[in-house]
């Protein structure tokens, strides 16, 4: 279904798109340029979401964050691939190489918030 755009989504796309990485509801509207309130944020980054636009990470301070789904979408990512979160910047990545772990034996995996936690190459 083709959606129409508006303001509000080409201001929220924007700013995603300007930084790179995954931001937060809060920090989306703190770069954000026009006058949007919170309720509508969260409806359009759901919304991108479900047009696979964005992809949702939720990280272990319970926020959830947004990504451009860019290469997250190609054969070399899993879906379940890696993120890191600064704690400086408010911001999640994409690890942008392959992170491996295993399951242990008689375990099967359904599904993995994969999300490590420190300083950013660009904070540090």
């Amino acid at each position: 279904m083709k959606r129409r755009s508006t303001p509000t989504k080409q201001a929220v796309l924007e700013v995603i798109t300007r930084t790179g990485k995954a931001m937060s509801q809060d920090a989306i509207e703190k770069k954000i340029d026009i006058d949007i309130n919170r309720a509508t944020i969260y409806r359009v980054l759901n919304r991108f979401c479900d047009d696979g636009v964005l992809h949702k990470v939720v990280a272990e301070d319970g926020k959830q964050y947004f990504a451009l789904c860019k290469e997250c979408e190609s054969e070399k990512k899993e879906i379940h691939h890696f993120h890191f979160r600064c704690v400086n910047c408010e911001t999640i990545e994409c690890l942008p190489d392959e992170v491996n772990f295993t399951v242990p034996k008689d375990y099967q995996l359904q599904n993995a918030n994969c999300v490590l936690t420190g300083i950013c190459k660009e904070c540090a």
